[in-house]
This record gives C-alpha cells, structure tokens and sequence, in this order.
C-alpha cells in the first residue's frame, strides 16, 4: 500500500489524488494556466474545466489501480497547489518510473517541490520496491533542474525533441535517482 499523505512543509499537504478533486484541480489549473504554459504540452480549454479534470482524472485513477502509476495532489487548505505523479511504473528487471511535477506560481520558492519530492521518492523505494526514478525537464528549466539535483538526480543525458512542450518538440535533460 503507497503512502496516501504527508505534511511537506508548513500547511501544504499532500495526499492522493481523488476522483473528487476535479473542481479544486480545475480552479488550480486556470490560476496557473500563465505560470505552467512554457513547461507543458499545450492544452485545449476543456482540460481547464471540471468536466475536463474529471476525465484526466478518472485515467489516472485508473492506471493507479494498474499499478502503473500514482497521482498526489498538494494541497494548501483545500486549494491544490500542485501536483506530483509517478508515471509509467514498470516492474521486472527494470523497476523503474518517471516523476512529473508542478507547483503553483503563489508557492514557488517555499521547498514545497523538493519536500514533495522527498516524500515520493522514500515512497519509491520503501513502498513500490522501486530501484530507478528518471525525471526530463527542459535545458532552461533552471529551478526544476535544481530541485532534481536537490533531490539526488544525476544527469544521464540530453534528448533531443523528447517532448512537444508549448506547441513545439523540445529537447529535454534527462536526470535519474538510483534509490538503492
């Protein structure tokens, strides 16, 4: 069983995500809608609604009950004010996944990400058994690079238009923490 919540640092929270955070994800998405744009594929704006969050939701749900991934949600109160998921879990030889973040524009700069950061990768390793977590962020995303290296990710590489990011394939910095 994944640990489901922690306490990151003052009153932000995180917790699992729930098939009844659409709303708050929804209201958290359009407030940082400026703020994420450079960083994520480009959206269409019913991904910025609730019906559109309850769908996004209810996929990863489900590969959560797969077993392929695990959503958390941070939450300041009952505003979410951000996100952190291990994505694309595979078992076997490998034992490996990918960790996406965001934290919201009102909360950067506060160790929100790199607490939350900490609590996912203990949970890695203790829980999921896992032996590998790669992360990708672009060349000039100078603080999540800071972050993942705050966090014990090594570089490994540079992928060339690795992700449509913004409307356009841009090379991503791949990092990997080994948790062993």
């Amino acid at each position: 069983m994944i640990a489901e919540a922690a306490t990151l640092t003052g009153d932000v929270r995180m917790r699992l995500l729930q098939a009844a955070d659409a709303e708050a994800l929804s209201a958290a998405y359009r407030l940082n809608r400026d703020h994420l744009a450079p960083w994520e594929p480009a959206r269409a704006d019913e991904f910025f609604t609730a019906a559109g969050q309850r769908a996004v939701i209810e996929s990863k749900l489900a590969l959560h009950a797969a077993g392929q991934e695990v959503p958390w949600i941070l939450l300041a109160g009952s505003r979410v004010v951000g996100a952190i998921t291990l994505t694309g879990i595979v078992r076997g030889p490998f034992l490996s996944a990918h960790v996406g973040y965001w934290v919201d524009k009102d909360f950067n700069g506060l160790g929100i990400g790199s607490s939350a950061f900490a609590f996912v990768l203990a949970a890695a390793r203790d829980e999921l058994g896992l032996h590998r977590v790669q992360a990708a962020t672009l060349e000039h995303n100078t603080p999540s690079r800071k972050i993942l290296s705050r966090a014990g990710f090594d570089e490994i590489g540079l992928a060339p238009s690795y992700l449509k990011i913004a409307g356009s394939w841009q090379d991503h910095v791949l990092f990997q923490r080994i948790l062993e």
